[in-house]
């Protein structure tokens, strides 16, 4: 187990440890709130350390196994010894993922599907070419994760990128993964609009939702505005001569988004409220924030060429996660969708109940 979770885990052991002597005060019975809420928080760290103490174990047994193979002892034993360690490597493994798990994302989004948000920032249509790449790098990981992509609203440039393109990634745990990509991603390359042969900076946003149902967030109908209007592609492409778009505004809070990539204007209104609900859903969780443009902007910045979270160097193909100072030369493969390194690293960084 990385050091860093073995160090998050000593603070939880010692959290968990406070938790329990408040809990055996009576005096804390009184504030039926304040125990309730204690007492779900020591639910959730006697998980954790269950399961730190069985790793443990595991390793004692290990230990024990490993010493008898240094000794000449009958083949049988040996042999017994090794399937032990085998199989308490293998468990260990399992109870390592589970601790992440339960460490790195809360429990209620695990199962939940990714909302995708890329958004062309400084750059011009450098910036737009941007986006397009890193849609298709996170198609490219959802493929070889099995999960799958569905575009929900886009907006494309004639020379094959996007302003903006929303999409939905459906699997086992899209949004637990996919979570950290959350912020601006800067590039450095040679734009193919560039004759000179000169480096260009450019940027482009990233914002992450987890899907939300309608049970889980409540809506008055009164409260939204709904526009139809003819949507159309870049270049004046794919323009439809029925109003199939949908715009819906929540009057309240001022989130307008719309939808315009399906010829139904049916099909366009059910993808545009799960993008509302994803994010209201998201800005009510944030008890600070009562506007969508600061939920916004405390997730990807205002676009900045200095409020980056990565960059991409092409000269160089280096890649930077500035997060956590880790800088990987495997650029094209990882814009090929290969980000388990990349994610792995950044889940264990930011393990958090």
């Amino acid at each position: 187990m990385k050091q860093e979770i073995i160090k998050r885990l000593e603070e939880i052991r010692k959290r968990a440890s406070e938790v329990e002597k408040v809990l055996s005060n009576p005096a804390t019975v009184k504030d039926r709130k304040g125990f309730i809420k204690l007492s779900k928080e020591h639910g959730k760290l006697s998980e954790v350390m269950r399961l730190y103490r069985k790793y443990n174990e595991l390793d004692e047994q290990i230990n024990e196994d490993e010493s008898l193979l240094s000794t000449e002892g009958e083949k049988e034993l040996l042999s017994i010894a090794q399937e032990e360690i085998k199989n308490a490597s293998k468990e260990q493994k399992e109870i390592e993922e589970k601790i992440i798990s339960l460490t790195s994302s809360k429990r209620d989004f695990k199962a939940r599907n990714a909302i995708m948000e890329i958004r062309a920032g400084a750059g011009g249509d450098e910036a737009c070419l941007f986006s397009h790449d890193l849609f298709r790098m996170y198609s490219k990981y959802a493929e070889s994760k099995g999960w799958k992509v569905e575009i929900m609203n886009s907006h494309p440039i004639g020379l094959g990128g996007f302003k903006e393109i929303i999409f939905l990634v459906s699997g086992k745990e899209s949004y637990q993964r996919l979570k950290y990509e959350s912020g601006v991603h800067r590039v450095q390359r040679i734009p193919v609009t560039e004759s000179g042969g000169r480096i260009h900076t450019s940027t482009s946003s990233v914002a992450i939702f987890p899907e939300v149902e309608e049970k889980d967030i409540k809506i008055d109908q009164k409260d939204l505005k709904i526009d139809t209007f003819r949507s159309g592609g870049a270049g004046g492409q794919s323009v439809n001569k029925v109003s199939s778009a949908v715009r819906i505004a929540h009057i309240p809070t001022g989130i307008t988004v719309s939808c315009q990539d399906e010829r139904s204007q049916y099909q366009n209104r059910i993808r545009a409220m799960k993008i509302l609900l994803a994010k209201l859903y998201n800005m009510t969780k944030k008890k600070d924030e009562d506007a969508v443009a600061s939920e916004r902007k405390s997730q990807i910045g205002g676009q900045d060429r200095a409020e980056k979270i990565r960059t991409y160097n092409f000269p160089q193909r280096r890649i930077t996660d500035h997060r956590i100072n880790f800088t990987s030369y495997r650029l094209p493969e990882i814009m090929e969708g290969n980000l388990d390194e990349i994610i792995d690293k950044l889940q264990e960084a930011n393990i958090e109940l």
